[in-house]
C-alpha cells in the first residue's frame, strides 16, 4: 500500500488545489502520486477478489468463471 507519507501528500495538494490552485510541478506531482495510490488500490482489490469463493446454499462451488480463470492465471504466475 502506499505511505501515510504520500498520502498526506495527496491530501495536501487537493487542499491546495481547491484553495489556491497548484503550480505545474505540484500538479504533476500530484497527478503521480495519484495513479500510485489507484495502482496500490486496484492490486489489493485483485487480490482481495482472487481470495473469494462463492458457494450456493448446497454448498457447491457455483463461482464466476472468469474469476476463477483469473485466479489459475494468477497462480501459473507465481
Amino acid at each position: 500500500m502506499i505511505s501515510q507519507e504520500k498520502l498526506a501528500r495527496i491530501n495536501h495538494l487537493s487542499k491546495k488545489s481547491k484553495e489556491v490552485g497548484l503550480t505545474g510541478p505540484e500538479a504533476d506531482e500530484q497527478k503521480q502520486l495519484r495513479e500510485e495510490y489507484l495502482k496500490a488500490f486496484r492490486g489489493q482489490m485483485t487480490d482481495h477478489l482472487h481470495s473469494i469463493k462463492v458457494v450456493d446454499e448446497k454448498g457447491n462451488d457455483v463461482t464466476p468463471g472468469k474469476l476463477k480463470q483469473s485466479k489459475k492465471n494468477r497462480n501459473s504466475l507465481h
